[in-house]
């Protein structure tokens, strides 16, 4: 199930003033970077991602297309149409909540550019934590010059594309898709405020 609430992290992570009540249940903290403020563009994510890709139509038909056209701010990781060749429709409602889980398991509360994922990176010695909408952590980390995102199952993918600017936050293109854990699942709520990357 969803969090119904992601906490704020007091702190200076990435150098950046945060404001926080502990930090969440999955080890990752809130913060607000710098470069957020400076994402923008004309269309919501929802209207800018290809609306015939397969990210978009599996969002659609969970109805997670309308959260891709709210206010936000959200950061999400859309995987390559190939690698999403292999999911379920969620027509039923067991495939419609195993589907959400998994799409909501690609979005992120906040504006995080790939400049702020690689400070956390290292400043937290190789590692970055990143908490999803869905309730579960992704970790970032690096291989040569690419960021590597890692789900909970140990699955990775490359970002192969990052930092498109929406009005409603950013979009990495990934290689492949990031399973949630086993509590994964449910809709994502707005963010009571931007989060970012923290330090493992």
């Amino acid at each position: 199930m969803l969090k119904q609430a992601l906490p704020l992290c007091v702190g200076a992570i990435l150098g950046l003033a945060a404001c926080s009540d502990g930090g969440d249940s999955n080890g990752a903290a809130s913060t607000q970077p710098s470069g957020a403020q400076g994402a923008a563009g004309t269309e919501t994510i929802g209207a800018g991602i290809d609306q015939n890709g397969r990210f978009f139509q599996a969002a659609k038909s969970v109805g997670l297309d309308a959260t891709l056209a709210g206010p936000g701010p959200y950061t999400v990781f859309v995987p390559e149409d190939q690698a999403l060749a292999s999911l379920e429709s969620g027509e039923e409602p067991e495939a419609r909540a195993r589907l959400t889980g998994i799409l909501t398991n690609h979005i992120l509360p906040g504006t995080i550019l790939a400049e702020d994922i690689g400070k956390a990176i290292d400043n937290g010695k190789g590692k970055a934590a990143l908490a999803t909408m869905g309730g579960g952590t992704l970790t970032a980390t690096r291989e040569g010059s690419n960021i590597v995102i890692t789900d909970s199952s140990g699955g990775k993918a490359t970002v192969s594309k990052a930092d498109e600017r929406y009005t409603n936050g950013v979009v990495h293109r990934i290689s492949g898709v990031l399973m949630p854990g086993q509590s994964g699942g449910g809709a994502p709520q707005a963010p009571a405020a931007s989060p970012a990357p923290t330090a493992q």
